[in-house]
């Protein structure tokens, strides 16, 4: 092969503390630290691998770069690049896989204790003045709730879903796999999707967004959760109607929401969540779930190997 170019595209989106390594074999190397869409047929001219983890590589930019050999994906998701234009041109594109099996479900469930204890509120008041106006030990201006007991709806019953089982299983819940909506006789792993909604104290979602997914749970799906669960979505954004999720916190038909990923990211001026964000049974984090430093390190470890065993000739990874 001859000299490869490559062309990393948004920089940024891989924390500080990861060590940029770069693959062993001569190359030319070329980093930004974002990318805007009308940018990346520019940045990319002449490039043979280009290093992508949100910026959009869609088909009509694909036709403007005949030197390009290779997308690595810094993600296990990849809807940002046209994959089916990629295999007419012969392009590998490889993601990352497995590394968030231990940082998903950690903030996972860090939302859900700050949730079920109320710790954002408590924590809201203790600077507001409220223990000195109680005058005494303690107060209790907001619900506390243990989880042992209690049971987890998980959505999604990949390795991620089924690693928060096992911590909700450690905390003494009741696990439950929810069976895919519509659909029957999947075995005696799953619970029914209604009686998931109906069931549980806690639901989770760790469900890849697909048309079957796309706003699975919505107000109707809510007004049938009669134990006014907590709803956790540190997946994916659109797997919940997130006006109708504002709805149902209005109404009480849920007790609170803790979301990572929203539909659009970074939200816009007027995203329903901004009516809810500061109240105390509302967290939302900036998608940072699967960003512990060892995730993103492991991330970036893949890529690496993603890109030497493309120029070795054996691709791994490969999505298309």
């Amino acid at each position: 092969m001859s000299r490869q170019r490559i062309v990393f595209l948004d920089r940024a989106t891989i924390g500080p503390t990861v060590t940029i390594n770069r693959p062993g074999f001569e190359h030319d190397w070329i980093e930004h630290a974002a990318t805007a869409a009308a940018e990346v047929a520019e940045r990319l001219a002449g490039a043979t691998i280009a290093i992508t983890n949100k910026v959009p590589i869609r088909g009509a930019t694909l036709a403007e770069l005949p030197d390009l050999r290779m997308i690595a994906v810094a993600a296990t998701g990849y809807d940002v690049v046209d994959v089916a234009a990629c295999a007419q041109r012969g392009i590998v594109v490889a993601n990352v896989r497995g590394y968030a099996v231990h940082t998903v479900p950690e903030h996972t469930f860090a939302l859900i204790l700050a949730l079920r204890r109320s710790l954002v509120g408590y924590r809201q008041d203790v600077i507001a003045g409220e223990w000195q106006r109680a005058g005494q030990f303690c107060f209790f201006n907001h619900p506390i709730r243990d989880l042992h007991g209690s049971t987890l709806g998980i959505i999604g019953e990949g390795t991620i879903g089924q690693a928060v089982a096992r911590l909700g299983e450690a905390f003494g819940m009741r696990a439950l796999y929810a069976a895919h909506k519509g659909v029957s006789g999947l075995g005696p792993l799953y619970t029914p999707f209604e009686e998931v909604l109906e069931t549980s104290d806690v639901i989770t979602l760790h469900a890849p967004l697909m048309p079957a997914t796309r706003n699975v749970i919505a107000l109707p799906e809510f007004r049938r959760m009669k134990r006014r669960p907590l709803l956790i979505n540190a997946s994916r954004g659109g797997l919940v109607d997130e006006a109708a999720l504002v709805e149902a916190l209005d109404e009480g038909l849920i007790a609170g929401a803790g979301f990572d990923c929203l539909t659009a990211e970074p939200p816009a001026d007027d995203h329903p969540f901004w009516r809810i964000a500061e109240r105390p049974n509302v967290i939302v984090t900036p998608h940072v779930a699967w960003a512990s430093d060892e995730a993103m390190q492991t991330v970036w470890d893949q890529v690496i190997a993603n890109i030497e065993s493309f120029e070795r000739g054996a691709p791994s990874n490969v999505v298309s």
